[in-house]
């Protein structure tokens, strides 16, 4: 009998604690969509910085702001935390392709950390293979003196897209020494991209210390699909002159940082965070404006909801995720130094599209704590909890203090045809779409803060 009792008692405690956690999750969603400040704030980025590739002056630029921000959140403590950083600058560049009797210049750009011409004409015939193993099939002489187009498609079976990007990105980061291995002068690859358009997608290359390091551009879709088809029917030769290059020495540059003390245990802290740095193509907007703003606008509303959560509650607008993780070393390195124990760490760095789950990177215990409270979010149309989770800038927490991740998961359909290009602006963000992620995140870390994980 004492059993059975204790068991209603535990059944009804259960049912309470779900009935004021759904409350809770409704008086965030009704703050966040109604007076949240992150649509406002991502305008205000874009257009009064535009895109911010790290040591630039705009990367700099972008971090008065991001302070100016924070603060306005409400946060009880905003500070800059420095972390130096490389500038790789683009300058000027241009391809023309010869596909028949005249040269026309294509729209084309250089991959992030990749060298340039040096600003000399560079003049070759071009060879394409589709994938790595017909390229190591093909003999030095083959290579040598010629630009290889690595011709991979971006895989679209994959439906969540992600899957498609880790696949092909391959082609974009090791591309360049591959070929330089073999003798040759350059490399075209056709863009990460899922989109049926011509928009050229930038992104890190890195070359090995062992090979020289040779000029790498990207193609879009349209362009790359006529280069394709004139290969296949002849020898494409292609003019390119491109100034891009590493600066020497690295820029001083910040993580910028806020944070709600919590009430009951304000030594655990739950980290949320996105990468204050872009690409310098767009206006930085997706990747990763939006989770910038979203993750001030945690704070915003759990201030605005007078809602002081039991864990201490920090922001970060971290630098150089793009080419480098400087930022992410930093934020790790200063926590192990300052012995802080950081209970979980999420990050929002797939856009701001429409929340359909939160990737998991923890134990399995601690994802089924986690997974118990599913049916909370549905209403939200966030239901996907089985997919590995986490980010680039919060792995150094993983990696060095075992720190449970968390990755926002939204709607990944079109967010490789605006990713790391001239296409990537703050039109092309959705107000709502972008409010209800972090909705998403400010329930999911209220949650963690009322309950724990194990």
């Amino acid at each position: 009998m004492k059993l059975r009792l204790l068991a209603v008692l535990a059944l009804l405690s259960s049912s309470v604690s779900f009935a004021q956690d759904s409350l809770m999750f409704r008086k965030i969603a009704d703050e966040v969509m109604t007076h949240g400040k992150c649509y406002d704030d991502l305008r205000v980025l874009c257009k009064t910085v535009g895109h911010r590739i790290s040591g630039s002056p705009a990367a700099a630029k972008a971090v008065v702001w991001g302070e100016k921000a924070m603060r306005a959140s409400g946060a009880d403590k905003v500070w800059l935390q420095a972390c130096d950083v490389p500038y790789w600058y683009r300058g000027k560049e241009k391809l023309m392709l010869k596909i028949g009797k005249k040269y026309k210049e294509v729209d084309a750009v250089s991959l992030g950390n990749s060298h340039g011409t040096d600003g000399k004409l560079l003049k070759a015939p071009i060879i394409m293979v589709h994938n790595f193993n017909e390229f190591k099939a093909l003999p030095e002489r083959v290579v040598k003196g010629k630009i290889v187009f690595f011709n991979y498609r971006f895989r679209q079976d994959f439906i969540f897209t992600f899957q498609g990007y880790g696949d092909a990105v391959k082609y974009r980061g090791g591309g360049p020494s591959v070929a330089a291995e073999k003798g040759a002068v350059g490399v075209i690859i056709r863009s990460m991209s899922t989109g049926c358009d011509d928009y050229p997608h930038t992104g890190g290359t890195y070359y090995k210390d062992s090979t020289k390091k040779i000029p790498a551009m990207a193609l879009g879709n349209t362009t790359a699909d006529a280069l394709e088809k004139a290969c296949e029917h002849g020898q494409v030769m292609a003019k390119w002159k491109s100034e891009c290059h590493m600066k020497p020495g690295l820029v001083r540059s910040y993580n910028v940082i806020g944070e709600i003390k919590g009430s009951e245990h304000p030594e655990r802290i739950i980290t949320v965070g996105g990468h204050l740095d872009s690409w310098d193509v767009g206006e930085g907007a997706q990747d990763d404006g939006a989770g910038c703003v979203q993750s001030i606008e945690v704070l915003r509303a759990m201030k605005a909801l007078g809602l002081r959560p039991k864990y201490t509650v920090r922001a970060v607008l971290f630098m150089n995720e793009e080419n480098g993780q400087k930022g992410g070393q930093a934020y790790a390195d200063s926590a192990i130094a300052l012995k802080e124990n950081h209970v979980l760490a999420i990050e929002t760095d797939a856009g701001g599209f429409s929340p359909r789950g939160v990737g998991l990177e923890m134990s399995d215990a601690q994802k089924a704590a986690i997974v118990k409270y599913r049916d909370l979010f549905l209403p939200y149309g966030v239901y996907d909890f089985d997919h590995e989770g986490g980010g680039s800038d919060i792995d150094p927490l993983r990696q060095k203090m075992k720190v449970p991740l968390a990755g926002l998961s939204p709607d990944s359909q079109r967010y490789f045809d605006l990713h790391h290009t001239n296409n990537d602006v703050f039109e092309q963000v959705n107000h709502r779409e972008l409010k209800l992620g972090a909705a998403t995140l400010a329930q999911f870390i209220y949650l963690v803060s009322e309950h724990g994980l194990l």
